[in-house]
């Protein structure tokens, strides 16, 4: 879920930060801004090809059986919610409140809400009229294979993200791995992409692959990465949908995918693409449903 500008904050795929672009309010920057907006996916690097999960243990895996989210897995991002999040995205993260992120029937919900908070009981909130949750991993990992179960919100607004993105350093220098992000208003399309220094949705440049999956909002299914030192392919129910080989000149710009990632989950409202078409209220609440989360080391 793209960030924007350079920031130590976790960022999010394909996001533009037009609060702090200099040329706001010139015409032809909001035209381009608006066309760079519109291409957020890519379907430059599509595959079609078997994706099998590792046999054996995980090295890692939140099944979500218990009665609470396990922060020791777990920490809820609130950085930005005083000064507003990236790409114009309308949500406040709400911290540890079981309106927006909980345990239910053995998977973690993300509940997207139409609501107003209060400075009283919320301090750092800043005015938005949507609440909503942010979950990083606790703990970063790199090369692997990752698979994370989930069922997604269609509601026209909604924009929910799977992805993984490194801590500190500059976006998008230090890479951001998007394995599933999804629209409401076209909904049952999910998106795949890789965003770098030198390939990213800024330069119309970003790497990636969609697919159309006709019950992504009705039934779980299974949102896979494979990340080798050579090659990151992403894929959906075992078959792999994109693959980017780490075979383009450019170094650390081209390939910085070179240590540990967080793992991301969250549901965002609004914003540059998933608010690009409006938000309909009415829709509201909206649920991201995980079941779990898996990850074999490599």
């Amino acid at each position: 879920m793209p960030h924007g500008p350079a920031t130590n904050a976790p960022v999010c795929a394909g996001r533009i930060d037009r609060a702090h672009h200099d040329g706001e309010g010139d015409p032809m920057i909001l035209l381009i801004l608006a066309a760079q907006a519109a291409t957020l996916g890519a379907t430059n690097y599509s595959v079609s090809a078997p994706m099998p999960v590792p046999k054996g243990r995980p090295s890692f895996a939140d099944e979500f059986d218990g009665k609470a989210i396990d922060q020791t897995k777990w920490r809820f991002d609130v950085s930005r919610n005083a000064e507003g999040w990236y790409n114009n995205e309308r949500q406040y993260y709400a911290k540890d409140r079981a309106e927006n992120a909980r345990i239910e029937n053995g998977a973690l919900v993300i509940e997207a809400r139409r609501e107003t908070l209060s400075k009283a009981r919320f301090a750092d909130w800043g005015g938005q009229a949507y609440t909503s949750a942010k979950l990083v991993s606790r703990t970063p990992r790199g090369y692997g294979f990752y698979e994370v179960r989930a069922k997604l919100p269609c509601g026209r607004g909604s924009w929910p993200a799977i992805w993984l993105l490194p801590s500190g350093g500059k976006w998008p220098d230090e890479g951001e791995i998007d394995i599933m992000e999804m629209v409401g208003w076209d909904a049952n399309v999910v998106h795949a992409t890789l965003h770098t220094a030198a390939f990213n949705h800024t330069k119309g440049t970003q790497r990636g692959a969609q697919i159309g999956l006709a019950t992504a909002c009705t039934a779980y299914h299974r949102y896979q990465l494979d990340w080798r030192a050579d090659a990151i392919t992403i894929g959906v129910d075992g078959r792999a949908i994109m693959r980017v080989a780490n075979d383009q000149p450019g170094g650390k710009a081209a390939w910085p995918f070179t240590r540990p990632y967080d793992l991301i989950l969250n549901l965002a409202v609004g914003g540059d693409w998933g608010g690009q078409k409006g938000i309909d209220d009415a829709a509201f609440p909206q649920r991201m449903a995980i079941d779990y989360v898996r990850y074999w080391q490599r």
